[in-house]
């Protein structure tokens, strides 16, 4: 058995050890753990790889290069950071296989895709570029928390940036260019119809987008902030979609944005006019809040032209309790303000305009 004295050299032997740098195993383990919380990936390698080898709370860091490739997250709690706009995520070749074989086959670049009643929590996408896919350049499902920040999204076939089923979500200081659809496309269900989803507090903020044929998309949500955005040059700058399903979709706020000269030609669609000279559109929406914007130089003929315009859904639902107020709203054609809807209780208080319809809404 040692005696005092040994176990009192052992135990300064230990100390001594722990101040040069030598571990315990406890420690050990711990320094095992946060060495591989973050994944490094280089050019050449796959980011895929590394998602399917992160553990929830971890980080796959992409650095600069261009990667061919779709990406599937399927577990909670990861981010995904680039190095800035030189982490390139573009398309790779066709037939692909592997965990992303399903994302890549639908055209899109990264799929965050949890299931009805899992929803995937606190995912975070961060400072890269997703560029060139035929369909979505990010495309979520069933998320809860779900950040994407610092992206630019640009030249994909439909969204930019793209999210369904889903909660809680922050689209913050983004850049979201010619993308063929939607630069931010948010929405019950993507393709269907349905009652609108509280989104608990959702935010679209500080987000650049031009050049789409609509800026922001919110279509059948509730609870939702579309705020200090810079929407310019697309053929609509946004669009605050519902219809006649409940529960019904409005109780949103649209302010502070800069929403001009969106002056671009889209063609018609089976469920929508050609798009010109469009600023802020709200269609079969309730109790939605449009105040302090900035709404200038948005011209066309379109029956959606205008500053700021209220229009009958194409399902014939009236949009109902929305106020319009203290947003400077100029130089738009052939209106400022016009009310094209004629549902009740819809309130224009404060504008700083020129032109509306029917006249005395300025």
């Amino acid at each position: 058995m040692p005696t005092r004295r040994a176990r009192q050299a052992a135990g300064v032997t230990a100390g001594l050890l722990l101040t040069l740098g030598a571990a315990s195993p406890a420690q050990a383990c711990a320094k095992h753990r946060a060495d591989h919380s973050v994944h490094v990936v280089h050019p050449g390698q796959s980011i895929q790889r590394a998602v399917d080898g992160a553990r929830p709370g971890e980080t796959i860091l992409v650095l600069p290069g261009t990667y061919r490739e779709s990406v599937r997250i399927t577990t909670s709690e990861l981010t995904l950071r680039g190095s800035g706009r030189k982490s390139v995520i573009t398309r790779g070749p066709d037939g692909a296989s592997g965990s992303a074989a399903a994302c890549a086959k639908a055209g899109h670049g990264i799929c965050v895709t949890g299931t009805e009643g899992h929803r995937l929590t606190d995912v975070r996408i961060e400072s890269l570029t997703v560029s060139g896919f035929s369909k979505n350049g990010i495309s979520a499902s069933q998320t809860d928390g779900m950040s994407v920040r610092h992206v630019l999204a640009e030249k994909n076939g439909q969204q930019g940036i793209s999210q369904e089923k889903s909660i809680r979500g922050r689209f913050q200081e983004n850049e979201s260019r010619g993308n063929g659809q939607s630069g931010i496309f948010l929405a019950n269900i993507a393709d269907g119809k349905g009652g609108a989803i509280d989104t608990e507090g959702a935010v679209i903020s500080d987000n650049t987008l031009t050049g789409n044929r609509i800026g922001v998309v919110v279509r059948r949500l509730r609870n939702l902030t579309v705020e200090q955005n810079s929407i310019t040059g697309n053929c609509g700058g946004v669009f605050i979609v519902g219809d006649d399903g409940r529960p019904r979709a409005g109780d949103l706020s649209v302010r502070r944005n800069t929403v001009d000269r969106n002056n671009k030609y889209c063609a018609p669609s089976d469920r929508l006019p050609y798009i010109q000279g469009t600023g802020i559109v709200l269609t079969g929406v309730e109790q939605t809040r449009v105040t302090r914007n900035e709404i200038k130089d948005n011209v066309g003929a379109s029956p959606l032209s205008g500053g700021i315009v209220l229009f009958r859904s194409y399902v014939g639902g009236l949009s109902a309790g929305n106020t319009i107020s203290a947003n400077t709203v100029q130089g738009n054609g052939p209106a400022d303000l016009a009310d094209r809807d004629g549902g009740p209780g819809n309130t224009f208080t404060g504008n700083t305009c020129r032109v509306s319809e029917p006249a005395g809404r300025c």
